[in-house]
């Protein structure tokens, strides 16, 4: 490694995610505090949960962002751009949207540009799209990324979390398939301060997880013991 683990400052790199769909507004409350405690860069929530956000942390640094299509993409095009409109409405600023998989497999390609595009043109928000890595092979990656980049996204997220895990060699080809013109959010599995310095070296630029405060306040533990594991989801 170029720095040691204590020389990297991860808290910035963070989207506070809680994406478990039992978590109820006491833990919305709960990990508004801790991004904003922390440094976070921003909150990931449900779109139910994104105006009561934004009025918690209005003022202050961390971001509001909510999930569109998710987890698997295949809403309508139509449903989407509502969806994003209205979290927009509601005090988002940052959307990760889950593309359109079986789109992308079948080359419907103008469609998946399209339905993208759309989003990216009419809420100018900071749009992450997820491409859902594990279920790609590496040609697929190359055309999703040149796709989404065309469409205007701002990063390129590897995972929801709901089909396996990031992974190191998918971020580090994510980097090599977008040249650097967009950011890369490495999201599903990051339990350890470890595994965020490694993904950031590998050429993650956001990190989405809902172990923040755990691999921050316990760095040097490779496992943690599953506490609240209502809400503690691997996100």
């Amino acid at each position: 490694m170029s720095e040691t683990l204590s020389e990297i400052e991860v808290a910035p790199f963070i989207d506070h995610s809680l994406l478990n769909p039992c978590a109820t507004q006491q833990y919305v409350a709960q990990w508004c505090e801790e991004a904003d405690r922390f440094g976070f860069a921003s909150v990931c929530v449900y779109p139910c949960y994104v105006r009561f956000a934004a009025e918690l942390l209005h003022g202050k640094k961390p971001k509001v962002c909510t999930v569109i299509g998710f987890p698997t993409g295949a809403t309508t095009s139509a449903t989407k751009l509502y969806e994003a409109r209205e979290a927009i409405d509601n005090g988002a600023t940052e959307l990760d949207v889950v593309m359109n998989l079986a789109w992308l497999k079948m080359g419907n390609t103008n469609d998946l540009h399209r339905e993208i595009a759309e989003i990216c043109e009419e809420t100018n928000a900071v749009v992450k799209v997820i491409l859902e890595t594990n279920l790609l092979n590496p040609e697929e990656m190359k055309l999703a990324t040149d796709i989404s980049i065309d469409a205007g996204v701002r990063f390129l997220k590897t995972c929801t979390g709901w089909n396996g895990g990031v992974k190191i060699e998918d971020v580090r080809l994510l980097k090599e398939f977008s040249k650097s013109q967009v950011g890369i959010k490495a999201s599903g599995g990051i339990r350890t301060y470890k595994d965020a310095v490694n993904l950031i070296e590998a050429g993650a630029t956001r990190l989405g997880t809902s172990y923040g405060v755990r691999l921050l306040t316990q760095p040097d533990r490779e496992e943690f013991e599953t506490e609240n594991s209502e809400t503690q989801k691997t996100y």
